[in-house]
């Protein structure tokens, strides 16, 4: 962003970039997602950016525009129910209830626990689609 799109910006505009917790102030569901070529597909990292403002690489950095950090529970859910409602699929998908699909990803600490380190770092240990396992670290007995 400070490389390749603020230069080209007039300041207005580049407070512009991203506005994550203005959109949700004003009542906008987020919807995230990983298919933007220009940045990271990870979304491990997408939501460590989205909550601290800062790249991984970078995490001593200045955040960018850090007033429109959201909080995690805002970024996952941003992933999640988010997404399934910008897709008309939140009644399927999208949180974990009775009745929807099991479209989940394990990993190895709780995002929650500031503890368990930098969400970026985590590893998905499994990810499971419509219940079945379709990764799984060979350490998991998903029985």
């Amino acid at each position: 962003m400070r490389e390749l799109t603020l230069p080209f910006l007039e300041p207005e505009r580049a407070g512009w970039q991203y506005p994550w917790a203005s959109l949700r102030r004003a009542g906008a569901v987020l919807a995230f997602g990983s298919d933007w070529t220009v940045s990271t597909a990870d979304p491990l990292a997408e939501i460590e950016v989205a909550v601290r403002r800062v790249a991984p690489d970078d995490r001593h950095g200045e955040p960018f525009l850090p007033a429109e950090r959201v909080d995690l529970p805002a970024a996952l859910d941003a992933f999640t129910i988010g997404s399934a409602y910008a897709l008309r699929l939140e009644a399927e998908t999208g949180t974990v209830t009775p009745g929807k699909l099991a479209d989940l990803a394990i990993l190895d600490r709780d995002p929650f626990d500031p503890a368990a380190g930098p969400i970026a770092d985590a590893r998905v240990l499994a990810t499971l689609v419509e219940g079945d396992p379709v990764h799984a670290d060979p350490s998991l007995d998903l029985g």
